[in-house]
């Protein structure tokens, strides 16, 4: 929804040259002048608060977050204690000794690290991809509301990228988007997604 935006500012200002001077006074919502593309728009964040499937996805979701944060704190906190066994232990070792153990830990911080940010991507993947049956059923069903009344395009102001300060609210498509999108049939859910194995060794503790 957020690719049409540029072509929908440079729409309203072809459709603002066309009308001219003349058709200064309000134009009623759903009928355009000849010539004139007709927009209306929609908040697509309050439609998917309600759309069908979206609470078993953000429930799922949640419960996968849970298992991914599990799996970093044990990381954590073999690091930790591999951290104070060391700092314990460090004056009775020699100085190979002390170089050799400091070397795993930091291998172990910079395992973690890597760990921490390959489990952050696959989060965001894993929202998305809960997320998409959802999102392309709001599409196809904005679409058929486009192609049904004729409007030449419908804005997100939901978008991160939305343009839009002020509108007329009978152009406001979100309540009828919605009725179609809560009487549609459920999209089929997202299938479960299990975490990528953990690296061996990192929550055992060297000594």
């Amino acid at each position: 929804m957020r690719g049409f935006i540029r072509a929908a500012v440079f729409a309203l200002i072809v459709a603002a040259l066309a009308a001219g001077s003349a058709s200064a006074q309000a134009v009623p919502a759903q009928s355009a002048p000849p010539g004139v593309p007709k927009i209306a728009f929609i908040n697509s964040a309050a439609i998917l608060a309600q759309a069908p499937g979206r609470a078993e996805a953000e429930t799922q979701f949640k419960g996968e977050v849970t298992a991914y944060q599990a799996q970093l704190q044990r990381m954590s906190d073999s690091l930790q204690t591999m951290a104070a066994t060391f700092e314990r232990e460090a004056s009775r070792l020699d100085s190979s000794a002390r170089v050799s153990r400091a070397k795993v830990i930091q291998d172990r911080e910079t395992n973690y690290q890597t760990r921490a940010r390959q489990l952050d991507q696959q989060m965001q993947s894993r929202q998305a991809e809960l997320i998409r049956p959802i999102m392309e059923n709001l599409q196809k069903i904005i679409e058929q509301v486009r192609m049904e009344d004729g409007y030449s395009m419908i804005f997100d102001v939901a978008s991160q990228t939305s343009v839009i300060v002020a509108a007329d609210k009978r152009l406001d498509l979100t309540e009828k988007v919605m009725a179609r999108v809560k009487a549609a049939p459920r999209p089929a859910a997202a299938a479960g997604s299990a975490l990528t194995p953990q690296p061996a060794g990192v929550t055992s503790p060297r000594r």
